[in-house]
C-alpha cells in the first residue's frame, strides 16, 4: 500500500498541493481562527509558559499520556514561533491530517481515490467538531483514519506504521483511539470472513450485541446523563449545523445529495458483479456507528474523568464513515457539481459568521487593554439563537499577555496539563464554579475581587462592554443601556 501511495502522491502531487492550500483557506481568512475551545487551548499554552518561568504560583503542569497531543504541539510551536503563529501552524496541521486521513480511509474502503467527494470531506473538516475546538479529539480522528486505511489495505511491515498512527491517536484522545480499535477489529474480521449474507449478518449482529452490552454496562456502573438525541444527531450531517438555523440549508441539501446518490447507484448497479461486496463493510460500519451513537450517553458525570458532548463528538465518525459509503458510488460529474455547490453555500455562511465573531473578539482585546495589567476577567457572552457554537472562550484568547481569564475551565477538570491549587489568584480550581461562570449564575466572592466581566450590551448582541463586579452579585450579564 505504501508503495502505491508513494506513486499516487508523485502522480497527483500538484492536485494534492492545490487542494491542501484551498482546504486551509478558512484558517487564514480572518485575523483569528474562530473555534470555540481553541481560545482556551491557546490560553493554557500561555499559562504553561508562565508556569515554566515561575510567574504564576499556585498553578503547575502535570505529565499525561492522552488528551495532550494538540496541547504539546501548540506549546512546542509557541516556544519556537510565538503563540499566534503556533496557533495557525497547529490548527493547519490538524486540518490537513483530518482531511487527508479521511481521504485515505475512503480510498481504502472504495479501492480508488474519491476525488468527487473532496468538497464533502472539506465541509466535514470544518464541521461542528472543528468549530467546537475539540482539537485533541479532532486530531485523534484524523490519525485514526490514517491508521485504519493502512490496517485495511496495508501489507506486512506497513502495519507497523498503522501502530505508530494508533499510538499518536491515543496521545491525542482516548475516544478516537477507542473508535480505531473497534472499527479496526471489525474490518479485520469482516475482510477475512466470507462475503455471503449469512456470515456478514452474523458479524453485524455480534457487533450490535457488543454495543448493547456496553450500553447496559455503562448505565449500571457510571453516573451518566442522556443526550437530547434529536434525529439530526445521528447521521453526520449535523456537523454542518453551526452558528444558526440557516445552516440547515446545506445540511438538508447534503442529506438529500447522499440519499439520492446512494439509492440511484444501488438501483443502477445492483446486478453488477461484486457490487454488494463493495458496499458490505462500509454500510455495516455506518449502521453500527449510528447504533453506537444512539446507545451512547450524552456524557459521563462520574467516576472522573468527566466526559461531555459524546453524541456530538461521535457524529464526526458518522460523517467519516458516511463518506466511505459514498466513496463506493460510481463517480459522476453531477456528484462533484452538487457537492461543490453545497460546499460553496456552507463556506459562504461560515465566512460571514466567523467575521462577526472576529469583530467581537477585537472588541474584547480593546476593552481588557484598558484595564491595569494582570486583572482577573470573566465573560458572559451568549451565542446567537440557534447557534451550536459557544463564544465564551474568545475572552481567553483576548486575555493572553493582558489579563487572566479567571473562569477558564481546563485546570479545574484535571483532564488537561495545567492544574490549579485552591485559592490561587489566577484561575478557579472548582469545576462547578467555572460552569456557573459560563452560564451567568456565579455569585462573586470577596476573595475573587478585583474581578471584571465582559458582557453583551443587549441579549445575544455583538456589542460588548466591561465592568467591575461586586461581592455578592451574580455575573448574569447585567443590562446596561448603550449610550
Amino acid at each position: 500500500m505504501l508503495t502505491e501511495s508513494g506513486r499516487f502522491v508523485l502522480t497527483h502531487w500538484l492536485k494534492i498541493f492545490v487542494l491542501s492550500v484551498l482546504v486551509l483557506v478558512p484558517c487564514f481568512w480572518h485575523r483569528e481562527i474562530v473555534s470555540s475551545d481553541l481560545g482556551s487551548h491557546l490560553y493554557n499554552a500561555w499559562l504553561v509558559q508562565l508556569i515554566h518561568k515561575g510567574q504564576v504560583p499556585g498553578l503547575w503542569v502535570t505529565s499525561q499520556r492522552d488528551n495532550v497531543l494538540f496541547d504539546v504541539l501548540l506549546s512546542s510551536l509557541g516556544s519556537a514561533f510565538g503563540l499566534h503563529a503556533a496557533e495557525r501552524i497547529a490548527v493547519s496541521f490538524c486540518v490537513i491530517v483530518f482531511f487527508w486521513g479521511t481521504f485515505a480511509l475512503v480510498s481504502a474502503a472504495a479501492r480508488r481515490a474519491p476525488w468527487f467527494l473532496v468538497p464533502c470531506i472539506a465541509v466535514f473538516a470544518y464541521g461542528w467538531t472543528f468549530h467546537a475546538g475539540l482539537f485533541n479529539y479532532y486530531l485523534s480522528l484524523g490519525l485514526a483514519s490514517l491508521s485504519l486505511a493502512i490496517l485495511w489495505r496495508g501489507k506486512g511491515w506497513e502495519q507497523l506504521l498503522a501502530i505508530v498512527f494508533a499510538l499518536l491517536s491515543l496521545a491525542a484522545s482516548p475516544l478516537g483511539f477507542a473508535w480505531l480499535l473497534a472499527a479496526g477489529a471489525y474490518i479485520v474480521i469482516a475482510e477475512r470472513m466470507p462475503r455471503r449474507p449469512g456470515y456478514q449478518f452474523g458479524l453485524f449482529a455480534a457487533g450490535a450485541a457488543a454495543l448493547v452490552t456496553l450500553h447496559l454496562y455503562m448505565w449500571r456502573h457510571y453516573e451518566l446523563y442522556a443526550g437530547t438525541r434529536p434525529i439530526y444527531a445521528f447521521n453526520g450531517a449535523d456537523q454542518l449545523l453551526l452558528f444558526g438555523p440557516r445552516y440547515r440549508i446545506p445540511e438538508l441539501a447534503l442529506l438529500a445529495f447522499a440519499v439520492i446518490s446512494f439509492v440511484t447507484d444501488v438501483v443502477s448497479r445492483r446486478r453488477g458483479p461484486g457490487f454488494w461486496k463493495q458496499y458490505a463493510i462500509p454500510v455495516q460500519l455506518y449502521l453500527l456507528t449510528e447504533l453506537g451513537i444512539y446507545l451512547l450517553p450524552g456524557g459521563i458525570y462520574s467516576p472522573p474523568p468527566r466526559l461531555a458532548l459524546l453524541t456530538e463528538r461521535f457524529t464526526s465518525i458518522s460523517a467519516v464513515v458516511g463518506c466511505c459509503v459514498l466513496g463506493v458510488l460510481q463517480p459522476r460529474k453531477c456528484h462533484l457539481v452538487a457537492s461543490a455547490c453545497i460546499t460553496a453555500v456552507f463556506f459562504f455562511f461560515l465566512y460571514q459568521d466567523t467575521a462577526t465573531v472576529n469583530r467581537m473578539e477585537q472588541q474584547i482585546v480593546e476593552l481588557v487593554s484598558q484595564l491595569p495589567p494582570n486583572q482577573r476577567v470573566i465573560g458572559t457572552i451568549l451565542p446567537p439563537r440557534g447557534s451550536r457554537i459557544t463564544l465564551q472562550h474568545i475572552v481567553d484568547r483576548a486575555c493572553i499577555g493582558r489579563c487572566f481569564s479567571y473562569g477558564n475551565y481546563e485546570a479545574s477538570t484535571n483532564l488537561f496539563r495545567v492544574h490549579a491549587a485552591p485559592g490561587n489568584p489566577y484561575l478557579m480550581s472548582d469545576y462547578e464554579s467555572t460552569v456557573d461562570v459560563e452560564h451567568g449564575h456565579y455569585r462573586v466572592q470577596p476573595g475573587d475581587l478585583p474581578l471584571y466581566q465582559v458582557y453583551q450590551s443587549r441579549p445575544r448582541g455583538t456589542e460588548l462592554r466591561i465592568r467591575p463586579l461586586q461581592a455578592g452579585e451574580e455575573n448574569n450579564a447585567p443590562v446596561v443601556p448603550s449610550p
